[in-house]
């Protein structure tokens, strides 16, 4: 019988030739909040594990070849001041990567995340979370990518005018006119479609139209822990056809039914304390685990995060499945996978249920990086017989939808 020390062995020499692309982290927001980008003051070359997820001798530990940052603001942020936000996060990305070029290089292409691998470094790319980043504006879509943004997820936890949040009562019931050319202008230039926080009517929509592979870059399944945030089978089951990649989260209250109701308790009370719930600096983090001390949370594994994966893979199949962990974008993680360092917990027990190193290998690397270059292949011939867009919201939803 394999012992536990020898499954992990395995998970960690397969991660070495095959590691982990993970979908999406929000160290840049935690820099932000907690040191407002003073890098002095959160050197992620050294351990920073009692403020932060992620840091550089974890992600190393964790077998991770490539991170999308996540430059996430929050949906409170509204028309400019959401995007030169933005635009506050992509700096910080690059500034990472001039600061730790032994460690962190940045990738904009598939081959770009090969050569990184290849030079044992690991490749930095970066997911804009939240279509309010774009103020209603494909000229400022346009410029994201331009700096280097190669998703975006439609929504955040709010809707936005021209789409519809998993999280928010629906509006738009799913895409508007407008949101269809977002999507339409994010193929045309190679920007993945990201589907994690969008309503389910909103993943169809966009399903519909894209015609480039789409993504989910921190979702898992919404038959094993029915929440919102996660995919019903029936989308799940479009993405052979589409060719795209659900990257399953760790967050808990999305992948473990018994923490819906305990989490919903710890953001009520971070509300009372007069925070927002998604809150993790050092005040925040206080509340929560003082909140965690007099009312025990139920724990999720990494079988929890297995057992989404299993149906995943059944239901899409092996070659549209991914890791999306939403590091330091969560205020709790599960028992063995704190920190970016946990991966290999995660690689050992799909070991234990009998996933083939092949199988694996397509889902910490592979998988991924076909997703970006199908998208790529898809701009060059769309771009081909199509120009920049310059519709506006008004023109297509109607004036006030602005």
């Amino acid at each position: 019988m394999t012992t536990s020390e020898e499954l992990l062995a395995r998970a960690r020499a397969l991660l070495a030739e095959h590691p982990v692309v993970d979908g999406h982290n929000d160290l840049p927001w935690a820099l932000r909040e907690q040191v407002r980008y003073n890098l002095d003051r959160r050197d992620i070359a050294t351990d920073q594990s009692a403020d932060l997820h992620t840091d550089l001798p974890r992600l190393r530990a964790g077998g991770v070849g490539a991170q999308f940052w996540s430059v996430y603001v929050r949906t409170d942020m509204a028309g400019d001041d959401a995007v030169s936000a933005t635009l506050e996060q992509i700096d910080v990305v690059r500034r990472l990567a001039g600061r730790y070029g032994s460690d962190l290089v940045m990738a904009y292409t598939a081959d770009d995340m090969e050569a990184a691998r290849s030079e044992g470094r690991i490749a930095s790319l970066m997911g804009a979370e939240g279509g309010h980043s774009i103020n209603c504006s494909l000229a400022t879509l346009r410029a994201l990518y331009a700096l280097g943004v190669r998703y975006m997820t439609l929504t955040h936890n709010d809707n936005i005018p021209w789409a519809d949040s998993a999280t928010d009562e629906p509006r738009a019931g799913g895409l508007t006119r407008f949101g269809e050319e977002v999507v339409r202008e994010m193929n045309r230039l190679g920007m993945l479609v990201d589907l994690s926080h969008v309503s389910a009517d909103t993943m169809r929509d966009a399903l519909r139209v894209s015609e480039a592979p789409v993504i989910f870059s921190h979702s898992s399944a919404r038959s094993v822990c029915d929440h919102p945030r996660n995919i019903p089978d029936d989308v799940l089951s479009q993405l052979p056809a589409n060719g795209g990649v659900a990257m399953a989260t760790f967050v808990p209250k999305f992948i473990l039914p018994e923490a819906i109701a305990w989490t919903k308790a710890a953001d009520e009370n971070m509300r009372a304390h007069g925070l927002h719930h998604l809150d993790t600096t050092a005040k925040g983090m206080a509340i929560q685990r003082a909140f965690e001390a007099a009312n025990p949370r139920p724990l999720a594994t990494s079988a929890t995060v297995a057992d989404h994966l299993d149906h995943m893979r059944e239901v899409a199949g092996i070659d549209h499945i991914g890791i999306g962990g939403d590091y330091d974008g969560t205020a709790f993680t599960p028992a063995d996978l704190a920190d970016v360092s946990g991966y290999p917990h995660l690689i050992a027990e799909l070991l234990r249920r009998g996933w083939s190193d092949t199988d694996l290998a397509k889902l910490t690397w592979q998988n991924a990086v076909r997703v970006l270059r199908d998208a790529e292949s898809a701009a060059r011939e769309i771009s081909s017989r199509r120009g920049p867009s310059i519709a506006t919201i008004e023109e297509l939803d109607g004036a006030g939808r602005g």
